[in-house]
């Protein structure tokens, strides 16, 4: 099962509906769902684009880190 419950807190913190992050990533709003619920790997380049928008590293999204700012 693929669960990613960082892009739900981080969008939450944002206070935006998953159809916004569905219209950033160009995709549907049931299919983002699918994402954030597990039922659906999100695919790498949607996650490259949400670590962009968040600014955060693919690390945290991935729960392999609790460090949000990627080290450059």
């Amino acid at each position: 099962m693929y669960h990613y419950p960082r892009i739900r807190d981080l969008r939450e913190d944002r206070d935006l509906y998953q159809k916004d992050i569905a219209k950033l990533l160009q995709t549907t709003q049931p299919y983002y769902s699918e994402y954030e619920s597990g039922i659906r790997e999100i695919p790498f380049h949607h996650a490259i684009t949400l670590a962009d928008f968040y600014g955060v590293s693919l690390d945290y999204i991935a729960g392999r880190t609790n460090i949000k700012k990627p080290v450059l």
